[in-house]
């Protein structure tokens, strides 16, 4: 593709508007840094704070960053997918607006693209990779359900893998064009859909360990961990009834 950027950034936002600008601005000290093209897109599933006009004002000062204003009450895998099809990047990947995951980690990820995976994660979790690290542990109960969520995850839609949920995802041009129309999840789980897919469709899948701020005013909370695992038993569904029609892309 002529002038297609090597790397695209993706930051699915909602009411973001106390972290989005820390976010940016590392951003762009990082990638003005580098020697190749990129292009970041913040995707905004609908804030009716003011992320959108701090995201707008800031467009004025930082190369190639656009804002995408998706329908609201979908949810962050919905935003996501969106953010993923609208790329044009070589690489895609998608980065949490909280900067939990710095952006410098992309440089471990390129790596692995130039051996020919197609899809590089990132993992908080020592039994992933021994590196990986948390500055500030999660409280116990959010650990404890992470914990039994992701046995369940392993057996039922992607073994080996203790971490599905890092926000820290990325993927091929081909990867992402091939796995995200396919999506259905909209919410939290379609991380585990998205894994899921990449595994069926015989996509090579690499991990990065990360060092992972935790931020305290996450919007994740009992509930999201019930819907993550009612969206889990949906995926389970949707490839046990071939809802994907992945016989035909195999």
């Amino acid at each position: 593709m002529e002038n297609q950027p090597y790397l695209s950034v993706i930051i699915p936002t909602y009411n973001e508007e106390k972290s989005i600008s820390k976010t940016l601005l590392a951003m762009d000290e990082y990638l003005t840094r580098q020697p190749y093209s990129y292009e970041i897109l913040v995707c905004d599933g609908g804030s009716p704070d003011k992320t959108c006009e701090i995201v707008q004002d800031f467009k004025k000062n930082i190369r190639n960053l656009e804002l995408f204003k998706i329908s609201g009450g979908h949810g962050k895998g919905w935003t996501v997918k969106q953010g993923m099809l609208q790329a044009q990047g070589q690489y895609r990947l998608f980065t949490d607006a909280d900067n939990s995951t710095s952006i410098e980690h992309v440089e471990k990820m390129l790596s692995y693209f130039e051996q020919g995976y197609e899809v590089v994660i990132g993992t908080r979790d020592k039994r992933d990779n021994k590196a990986a690290k948390q500055a500030v542990p999660q409280p116990f109960y959010k650990r404890f359900l992470g914990d039994l969520g992701n046995l369940l995850i392993q057996v039922l839609a992607v073994w080996g893998i203790w971490d599905t949920q890092c926000g820290f995802k990325a993927f091929s041009s081909q990867a992402a064009q091939t796995i995200f129309p396919l999506v259905a999840i909209q919410g939290w789980g379609f991380d585990i859909e998205v894994l899921a897919l990449a595994r069926r469709l015989d996509y090579r899948i690499a991990l990065i360990p990360v060092y992972w701020l935790n931020n305290p005013e996450s919007r994740v909370g009992f509930k999201g961990y019930l819907t993550t695992l009612v969206d889990l038993f949906q995926v389970k569904w949707n490839l046990i009834t071939d809802k994907y029609n992945l016989k035909h892309k195999t």
